[in-house]
């Protein structure tokens, strides 16, 4: 008697359309290998239950969640045999089958492809696999090209290929028409900016006036936008060209289809506007506040850090120090505070951008949040703490500071809630005044004269992508036990079955798992896509062995 030939059906669509029909493309894929298993049965080959289907997924890629997992089924001796309906199904990449071909190899198993017969065991057979990939690999980058180069000559005629439709227009085929219920917010923020040349002034008075951003209803019912405008989305739209008439490509800008907005000549005043005073701003050396921290700093007695500056061969050097030093210059003060002031802001930029970037930040700052609010709020929120660098200008999130305590050994930080509350489009009753406190390890090193800050116990990094999934892996396992389907849940989330069905297996990691996850103490290579694509055991022995 033959030994079994346990066989796995690898089928793969590179698009989404025609998968909601009843009997589909991968349906198709799927019988057809099915019938050719049969015919082998003499041979032994046995058909595995498990349906290994990867629907709207490029070839070009080895990142397809069901690919990884029969992968991982692969290494861990589960599968001898893959089958596909053609071997472009498997990959379109030259390089990539390679890998594939190198790990069938280390597990002794092989794969055959039903409408293409050839042996890849013999040198012949090699080759012809190589240059049937070759072609397929060719095949993709000329579709590649060819679609980029369509939509390039297409936005050279000024037309609109698609996107997100920008706040004022309707899209209409390969044009867009005016929606005159969201123009009129496109023109008050334009009359605003124009009247005061400042973009928070103009997110104070649009908050004022009730303006808000476009909203829109997903095809699963969710509704999206209609909150107030930060500062970076009014940027945005005071430099979109399509507002003028005009499509953006890369770089250049051409003359669009549709009618404008706002008259040309007056959105080109306003992008002369502002970059004049962009400019202004970064060559200002002799500001009214050359430090913006200046008023918020404090030390351990209470006394407040003044800005103060040195020449060092042509160079300004800035500090901040106590104002003993200043007040009292007579008397001797070992314990105060001479800090570079560049430094400093690094220092406390890095401490809030870690502060209100961690998963926790926002269930303790707005107890009543809604977790249909939860994404929408951390994007803004990571857009802020994107801004918090030591590269950035400190002016543009000095506002977000209500006052620092330095003493040995840490930084005590107090955060605007004001400014918070705009940034999150809420009022400022709704946040909780003790999420708003940070205490970071500080320390300094000093070598001959020169001082150095430095963060002394900066918190782990947490993967927040990683525990949010593990979060809403947690929660929608237990919906699903109480009787809720994944498709509900899929309608209710605005994203795809598939997407609900892989983020819920992470309900099944191991305590240790996600105990690590949320210290921020995982190794870096566990991410999201690595547990949902390469797979992990279902025992927590075995998965605990992947954190030593």
């Amino acid at each position: 008697m033959k030994p079994k030939i346990r066989c796995a059906i690898y089928t793969r669509k590179s698009s989404e359309d025609g998968l909601e029909q009843e009997f589909n493309s991968l349906d198709a894929q799927r019988e057809a290998c099915t019938a050719y298993i049969t015919s082998q049965r003499a041979e032994g080959w046995v058909l595995l239950p498990d349906a290994y289907d990867d629907g709207g997924i490029s070839g070009g890629t080895l990142k397809r969640p069901a690919l990884q997992r029969l992968l991982t089924d692969l290494d861990e001796g589960r599968v001898d045999q893959i089958v596909v309906y053609k071997i472009d199904r498997l990959s379109r990449s030259l390089a990539d089958f390679a890998k594939i071909v190198d790990r069938l190899d280390g597990a002794g198993a092989s794969f055959v492809s039903v409408t293409q017969s050839f042996n890849t065991a013999t040198s012949m057979g090699r080759l012809t696999l190589n240059m049937l990939l070759s072609f397929a690999q060719f095949e993709r980058e000329v579709t590649a090209e060819r679609i980029r180069d369509k939509i390039a000559a297409s936005k050279r005629r000024g037309l609109w290929m698609g996107g997100n439709v920008p706040l004022g227009y309707d899209p209409d085929g390969r044009t867009l028409t005016i929606k005159e219920s969201e123009a009129k917010t496109v023109r008050a923020l334009y009359d605003l900016y124009r009247e005061h040349g400042n973009i928070r002034l103009v997110k104070e008075r649009a908050d004022g006036l009730n303006l808000r951003s476009k909203q829109t209803v997903t095809a699963a019912g969710v509704t999206r936008g209609g909150t107030a405008f930060d500062r970076g989305h009014i940027h945005h739209i005071l430099t979109n060209p399509i507002y003028a008439g005009r499509i953006r490509h890369h770089k250049n800008i051409y003359e669009g289809l549709h009618e404008p907005i706002i008259d040309p000549e007056v959105w080109d005043q306003v992008q002369r506007r502002l970059t004049e005073n962009h400019a202004r701003i970064r060559g200002e050396k002799n500001a009214a506040h050359p430090s913006p921290l200046a008023g918020k700093l404090f030390d351990e007695t209470g006394d407040r850090l003044t800005p103060s500056h040195t020449s060092k061969n042509g160079k300004r050097l800035r500090y901040y120090i106590s104002r003993r030093l200043v007040t009292e210059r007579s008397a001797n003060h070992p314990e105060a505070w001479r800090l570079p002031a560049q430094q400093l802001e690094a220092a406390i930029a890095r401490a809030v951008a870690e502060h209100v970037s961690a998963p926790g930040f926002l269930p303790r700052t707005i107890p009543s949040i809604k977790a249909t609010d939860v994404d929408q709020f951390r994007q803004r929120m990571d857009t802020l703490a994107s801004n918090l660098n030591a590269k950035s200008t400190v002016s543009s999130w000095a506002d977000l500071i209500a006052k620092t305590i330095i003493e040995p050994g840490s930084l005590a930080i107090t955060l605007n809630a004001q400014v918070i509350a705009d940034h999150l489009g809420l009022k400022a009753d709704r946040l909780e005044s003790e999420a708003l406190h940070i205490t970071a390890a500080f320390r300094l090193r000093r070598r001959g004269v020169e001082t150095k800050i430095i963060l002394g116990s900066s918190p782990p990094e947490i993967d927040q992508t990683l525990t949010r999934n593990i979060a809403s892996g947690i929660g929608w396992y237990a919906a699903i036990r109480n009787g809720t389907t994944f498709e509900e849940i899929a309608a209710r989330e605005g994203r795809s079955v598939r997407r609900i069905q892989a983020v819920t297996n992470l309900a099944f990691l191991s305590p240790t798992m996600i105990e690590r996850a949320v210290n921020g103490t995982l190794p870096h290579h566990i991410t999201t896509d690595y547990l949902l694509k390469k797979g992990f055991a279902s025992d927590w022995a075995q998965q605990d062995d992947l954190l030593t």
